[in-house]
């Protein structure tokens, strides 16, 4: 890989990938049963879940909730404490999108998978390395995702999404139902489902090309052993490396991540390894905007205005191990714990954009970090009835602790450029600067939480009352003595409810009170009270909706209204507080599904109304909040084509994705414009041999729209070029 001469430790993406080869089995090479996900008919949206037969549904160990009709997202996903739930008897807005949807859409990051949905924005450079998102117009970094409902455990930056069988994203805050993450963010909490051993046999191979030279291989093997086949094993390894379609930027990643299970007749057990890795030459980054001009319209996308001297390098390897016991046919114990290491070095700059012109500033940093993680949660699920009342009774008590350590080391003097037509320098060494981040922050996330949802007549009314009791501890070092230079212990008992009733057949309407719990923070060095502890933020939302199931296609609505605390920094008096709100409304529209037979859908439209309800001074009361679009619209769609039944099977696709015009910053004199992108593509797959192969051929920005994505958290995002993926997967 080309522009690469720093010391980091360089390889270990192809490691992964000779680690991927290598975990084939001998017998790859015969045909075998091909595993797929089938739709669901319109009476399975209750059916119960490969091997239900062996699992009570207090449990979720196995394969998730079957796939909806169209086999894009689930019937069902993982409600947090309370366990697997179908998505119209929730009442959350909850979606779970399908292994068979990412490899469709030739999904590479879980911000791919995002672009369908029209509640979700992406803040971060699409070829940074890191996903980062607004749902429902507030924050959600990478650092915050779960992995089998477990904190801490994903990867920092970009989790690798080939080893995972469901992408689940609940809206909202969700104290109650999750507890707080890592970084405490409360726009939503994203759940990610590791792929387990199916009953078949799976040998998949998957081969991929993606402008403008960057190939890769997906390796996915699953066997299970034993009388019953208790015994499960999956591997996944990928590896891909060549230019991306920025210039000077070319990326060389693995991941290999082996899944054991065991089913017995009580007793479920899964254990979970992963290691990944990523080299970036030339990342892209947010940009920063000074004051007093408008901001320049979009340089073309292909433009990378980084220098191509600078790189990112990110390492993390992560194990978990989870298992449940069936006390009882209708009562389920259970205990997880997950260990998780992640080092990344950035060497660059970030862009402060100083007028109107587009030229900018940059000052080229070394930035180790690293986070290490250990995390537990034990507890009950249980059903029962009390007279005519049913009972789903769910128990937890969740543990986190994490280390981070971060330093910055300013290499050189400011570089002067512009993003319409950079400047590049020569190459500035990073030798002999400190690689080893050393400990600046601990964190220990613990909380207990009960649920019990209540059902009656014949489960057409359904009440989920609970609460968590959480506190959260931060410590933050001296980077140079090792010593505690300040630290802070916040505790808050969180509350939530939430009703499903439905007055006819398939008509579920509901609503819910729940709230999210951040750190409350500590004053920083530039304020008059600095090192003052503050009590943690309450973010608390409202919502009401329903939801439609006519057993071939999902519509759902929601309107809901959050409010979240917020900290600044009083510009006269210099005094830091939690004074601070942001208050997000909103409508959702929502549809999935497959009307009829051949044409799938996916997708909707946000309507949001974002609004500085307190700020410093009162100076902004009433702005709208920067990153907060008015309309985000997402529709995806597949049609198979009915004329080319033989030798194989065709589909075409699309999607539309557009977003409103938004501020940039809280006095809302600086905005970017309305941008619409749209993707094309379309698959052909045909047997040879009685072995399945399918070919894929997508474009994501047909029209080469140049456009700046999002704003939001003082920071501007570019959105990506005209990008062609080309992939063939073959069902040995």
């Amino acid at each position: 890989m080309s522009g690469i001469s720093h010391n980091a430790p360089r390889g270990a993406a192809s490691l992964l990938f000779i680690a991927a080869c290598s975990a084939l089995p001998a017998d790859a090479q015969q045909a075998l049963p091909t595993i797929d996900i089938q739709a669901a008919t319109p009476s399975a949206r209750e059916a119960p879940r490969p091997s239900a037969g062996k699992t009570p549904p207090t449990s979720v160990i196995g394969q998730p909730p079957a796939p909806y009709a169209g086999g894009l997202v689930g019937s069902g996903a993982r409600l947090g404490v309370l366990g697997n739930r179908n998505v119209f008897d929730t009442p959350f807005s909850l979606t779970g999108y399908t292994e068979k949807l990412v490899r469709d859409q030739q999904a590479r990051t879980v911000t791919d998978v995002a672009d369908n949905d029209s509640s979700i924005r992406t803040n971060a450079p699409r070829y940074g390395g890191i996903d980062g998102f607004l749902v429902r117009g507030f924050p959600v970094f990478a650092g915050d995702f779960a992995i089998d409902g477990l904190y801490g455990v994903a990867d920092w930056r970009s989790q690798a999404i080939e080893p995972m069988e469901r992408i689940e994203v609940l809206k909202g805050p969700s104290a109650l139902l999750n507890g707080v993450p890592p970084l405490g963010t409360i726009g939503g909490a994203i759940n990610l489902i590791p792929k387990r051993a199916t009953d078949a046999p799976i040998t998949r191979v998957t081969t991929s090309f993606a402008s403008r030279g960057q190939l890769g291989t997906h390796v996915d093997v699953g066997r299970r052993f034993g009388p019953n086949n208790e015994w499960g094993i999956r591997f996944n390894g990928a590896y891909r490396k060549g230019s991306t379609p920025i210039d000077f930027q070319g990326e060389e990643f693995g991941v290999a991540a082996l899944a054991l299970d065991y089913r017995g007749d009580r007793l479920r057990v899964t254990t979970d390894l992963e290691l990944q890795g990523r080299d970036l030459d030339a990342p892209t980054r947010q940009k920063t905007v000074s004051t007093g001009f408008p901001i320049p319209s979009s340089p073309s996308l292909v433009i990378n205005p980084q220098q191509p001297w600078e790189y990112y390098n990110a390492h993390h390897w992560h194990g978990a191990l989870r298992a449940e016991y069936d006390v009882s046919e209708n009562a389920t114990v259970y205990a997880a714990f997950g260990h998780s290491r992640f080092d990344e070095l950035f060497f660059g700059g970030v862009l402060q954009i100083v007028n109107a012109r587009g030229d900018f500033r940059t000052t080229p940093t070394l930035t180790p970090q690293d986070v290490q993680s250990n995390t537990t949660d034990i507890g009950l699920r249980t059903r029962f009835e009390t007279g005519p009342i049913k009972h789903q009774l769910a128990a937890s008590a969740v543990g986190l602790w994490q280390d981070t350590g971060i330093t910055n080391s300013t290499v050189g003097r400011a570089i002067t450029s512009n993003i319409f037509v950079p400047l590049y320098v020569p190459a500035r060494s990073d030798f002999g600067l400190l690689r080893d981040a050393p400990r600046t922050a601990a964190r220990m996330n613990r909380g207990v939480a009960i649920a019990d949802t209540l059902s009656a007549f014949d489960d057409r009314a359904l009440l989920t009352l609970g609460g968590r009791w959480q506190q959260i501890d931060v410590k933050n070092y001296n980077a140079n003595t090792g010593l505690i230079a300040s630290s802070s212990t916040n505790q808050a008992f969180s509350p939530a409810a939430g009703l499903v009733v439905k007055p006819i057949e398939n008509l579920s309407l509901y609503a819910n009170y729940i709230q999210g719990l951040t750190s409350g923070g500590i004053a920083p060095v530039n304020a008059v009270n600095a090192g003052e502890a503050f009590p943690a933020f309450i973010a608390r939302q409202i919502e009401v909706g329903a939801k439609y199931d006519f057993g071939v296609l999902g519509l759902t609505f929601a309107a809901f209204d959050i409010t979240q605390p917020s900290s600044f920094t009083d510009p006269t008096t210099r005094r830091f507080s939690v004074d601070g709100e942001q208050r997000n409304r909103g409508l959702e529209f929502n549809i999935f599904g497959e009307p009829l037979p051949g044409v799938r859908l996916l997708g909707g439209v946000t309507l949001l109304d974002g609004v500085l309800t307190k700020t410093a001074s009162g100076t902004n009361n009433g702005k709208t909040a920067a990153g907060v679009p008015d309309v985000q619209l997402n529709l995806y769609g597949e049609y198979d084509l009915p004329f080319w039944s033989a030798p194989g099977n065709a589909t075409l696709t699309g999607r539309v994705i557009y977003t409103s015009s938004q501020f940039y910053d809280q006095a809302n004199t600086q905005s970017i414009p309305d941008w619409t992108r749209l993707d094309l593509g379309g698959r052909y797959t045909i047997d040879i041999e009685g072995r399945p192969v399918t070919l894929r051929l997508s474009v994501e920005n047909v029209l080469d729209t140049n456009y700046w994505t999002m704003t939001g958290r003082g920071l501007l995002t570019a959105g990506a070029p005209r990008t062609f993926l080309v992939s063939t997967t073959v069902d040995f």
